[in-house]
């Protein structure tokens, strides 16, 4: 079946089209902390929403591209990968990889350049641990710290990066957007490597479900959803429409459902998407809920 796919749907199942919500979500709710502060830039936000969709593809392709010449993925469970399956070149997955990193890089260059030149060493930073994260001699994605990367970088920096570029501060409700973000982001993460724990195992990927093993992994996946749901009652302390985040519940239930009832290898696929659509419900709904908050409400936002 795969070998029947067009060019055009073999990049697109290679850039992971189900994490982009990991991408708009931390943009979704920092827009809405810049909104409660009555200070959305919204040509600001659309660039960040840029630079954080093409550092997320950059980064799948870039980890497509660095565990498929180890032979990581050979034998993978999960979705398709182009280069572990043999159907796309590792030098095109590579080029690839760095082109959607650089258009990232370019955009934030401009987010840079109008707001302050310092978050610089932040776009640095995360282009750093993008390619690092699988790549390189010692990559950290083996070393059981993928999951503290993902927390910094796609909850921390992406949301308050948001934020920061629109208001110009860090503010109580962007810090507390973010670390729901980021455990949510976490969340997702910890699913597809308790997905991968047999295959990660052999491989001698030591990733931080691999360390924790089957069952303390099933529980962390849990206590990170829970902790994104306390940052709703963290937020609703500046304003109750926050509240409207925990129309992520229901996914999230059924996913943490899924992981409690021991599923393992193809079973677990649906935890990936249901705990993506609810990261991606929980920054709508919280940004909503902070742009109602926000002084002039919904429609001075707007305004």
């Amino acid at each position: 079946m795969t070998a029947s796919l067009s060019p055009t749907r073999l990049w697109i199942a290679g850039a992971r089209p189900r994490t982009l919500p990991a991408a708009v979500a931390p943009v979704l709710a920092g827009t809405g902390a810049a909104a409660f502060a009555d200070s959305v830039v919204w040509w600001k936000a659309l660039l960040a929403l840029g630079v954080s969709l093409a550092l997320q593809i950059g980064v799948n392709y870039a980890n497509d591209y660095s565990d498929g010449i180890k032979g990581t993925d050979d034998d993978r469970v999960g979705p398709l990968r182009l280069v572990g399956s043999g159907l796309v070149p590792a030098g095109s997955v590579k080029l690839a990889a760095l082109g959607f990193l650089g258009f990232g890089a370019a955009l934030g260059l401009v987010l840079a350049a109008t707001t302050t030149w310092w978050l610089l060493l932040v776009g640095v930073a995360a282009l750093g641990a993008a390619w690092t994260y699988t790549g390189g001699p010692s990559p950290y994605g083996y070393r059981a710290l993928g999951e503290v990367s993902v927390f910094v970088f796609f909850g921390l920096v992406a949301v308050l990066g948001t934020a920061y570029v629109q208001v110009e501060e860090i503010t109580q409700p962007a810090v507390a957007a973010s670390i729901g973000v980021g455990a949510l982001a976490c969340a997702i993460l910890v699913a597809n490597n308790l997905r991968d724990i047999p295959t990660d195992s052999v491989t001698g990927k030591k990733t931080l479900a691999v360390v924790l093993g089957d069952r303390w992994t099933r529980r962390l996946f849990a206590l990170l959803l829970l902790i994104a749901i306390a940052t709703l009652v963290w937020s609703a302390v500046f304003t109750a429409w926050a509240l409207l985040g925990l129309v992520m519940v229901p996914l999230a239930v059924r996913a943490r459902q899924v992981v409690a009832s021991g599923a393992q290898g193809m079973a677990l696929i649906p935890v990936l998407r249901d705990t993506g659509l609810a990261e991606l419900l929980y920054a709508a709904g919280l940004a909503v809920g902070l742009a109602l908050g926000a002084p002039g409400g919904f429609g001075g936002v707007l305004g």
